[in-house]
């Protein structure tokens, strides 16, 4: 197990070889890899493990630098668990170079149902085990989806965890992917509203780039086709502390004579929030971290298309056509993503196949849950766009147990940017200190 130094930090690698299926735990096998950091000069102290979970799906833990962000806080306390979930950063990463080895679209698909929540608990557990012994239990720091798999593991596996706390990642227990989209596209259509108030300008410079994308083919560096649509998803940015301004300065850029093409700052700043290259699982399983038979027996059916014709202040065309504002998406996965973006193209049919999958084995026990026994904190952002505030309350007053704080301090980024304030807030509120 390597381990190095970092200004204020010690953290060693781990490399754990578990099964691909669960189901079949004498079967395939996968490395699954965490990062362990503990404060400098603390290395042989029993401190408590804390266990991260990432959000996403499909993003890998951080990359820590020394002391930063919330680490600063936890580390405090804790000896943390920074855990790459499967398929994302070195841990057997699926993406369009590596999937297609295991055989068609069919296989690949089978495959990749392995890698929702259900199997990261599972991963976690036998982690624990090896780590901590079988009596040993951790603690659990779940941010966005990293918070769903929190409530997985409560409904399953909860006599490993000592204390949950969740930022911005309480999912309804029992919301149809439809749903949760329904209650999507009017959020994003508020944060849209709250940021051309900010800056009125963007709403004449979103209508010329759309209307030239209409008229013209735009590539980004990287081949990928720059569309109407496509560049709408840019209004995923607006779901963070900084994401309004950081729109409003690449919007600057798009600003161009007449006649002349878009320049290559442009085009570079978009691609590199477009693009899914770093991170192909949270468009090929975004939509099925909301499928469970139980709730949603048809499957996810790309909910978040068919749901946005019943929003028509989304079509681009008919916001050129009235001369009335254009309003941008947020998180949402569309099929037409597997067609403009190189790194998805070559799973097109792999979405589809996951797309209409009908067996999701379902995600939570509101039973056990209602039951809980384990103390947990959770932090619900007031405006968050990316989860719904009323679905996370709702879970919050199913888990028993559960405490909440509720804030419009922060967006849905809280965790990274308050400099350890979140989650010195929830572990105060856990241990009943707040």
């Amino acid at each position: 197990m390597p381990t190095y130094r970092q200004p204020g930090t010690v953290i060693t690698d781990h490399r754990f070889r578990l099964p691909l299926d669960h189901a079949d735990p004498a079967g395939e096998r996968i490395e699954v890899y965490a990062r362990e950091v503990v404060a400098a000069g603390r290395e042989r102290e029993p401190l408590p493990w804390l266990l991260f979970l990432q959000g996403g799906p499909g993003g890998r833990s951080p990359r820590p630098v020394g002391r930063d962000t919330w680490l600063d806080r936890a580390l405090d306390d804790y000896r943390v668990l920074l855990l790459d979930q499967r398929g994302t950063g070195r841990s057997t990463p699926a993406d369009r170079h590596t999937l297609p080895r295991r055989g068609g679209a069919a296989a690949q698909a089978g495959y990749l149902a392995h890698f929702r929540a259900d199997s990261i608990v599972r991963d976690c557990e036998l982690i624990r085990r090896e780590l901590l012994g079988d009596a040993g239990r951790w603690s659990l720091l779940g941010q966005s989806y990293g918070g769903f798999c929190t409530l997985t593991y409560l409904s399953y596996a909860p006599e490993g965890i000592r204390e949950a706390l969740v930022t911005g990642g309480l999912p309804g227990l029992r919301s149809t992917p439809e749903a949760v989209y329904r209650a999507a596209y009017p959020r994003v259509g508020r944060k849209v509203e709250a940021h051309y108030a900010r800056y009125p300008e963007d709403v004449d410079t979103v209508r010329a780039v759309v209307r030239h994308l209409r008229e013209q083919e735009v590539r980004l560096p990287g081949g990928g086709r720059l569309t109407a649509e496509a560049f709408q998803a840019l209004g995923i940015m607006l779901g963070t502390g900084s994401g309004s301004h950081t729109l409003h300065y690449l919007l600057e850029d798009s600003v161009r004579a007449p006649g002349h093409p878009f320049s290559d700052s442009f085009l570079a700043q978009v691609e590199s929030h477009l693009s899914f290259a770093a991170r192909p699982l949270y468009a090929v399983l975004h939509e099925s971290i909301y499928g469970q038979r139980s709730v949603s027996p048809q499957g996810t059916g790309w909910a978040a298309e068919s749901v946005r014709a019943e929003f028509p202040r989304f079509d681009a065309d008919r916001a050129l056509a009235d001369g009335v504002p254009m309003l941008l998406t947020g998180e949402m996965i569309y099929p037409w993503m597997f067609t403009t973006d190189p790194a998805l193209a070559p799973l097109d049919e792999v979405a589809e196949l996951l797309a209409r999958r009908e067996d999701w084995p379902d995600l939570y026990d509101p039973g056990r849950l209602a039951r809980n026994e384990v103390p947990v904190a959770a932090a619900v952002y007031h405006d968050d766009m990316y989860v719904d505030t009323d679905d996370s309350l709702a879970t919050a007053r199913s888990v028993r147990g559960l405490r909440t704080w509720i804030t419009n301090e922060y967006e849905h980024d809280g965790l990274r940017v308050s400099e350890g304030h979140v989650l010195d807030r929830l572990i105060r509120m856990v241990r009943g200190e707040a």
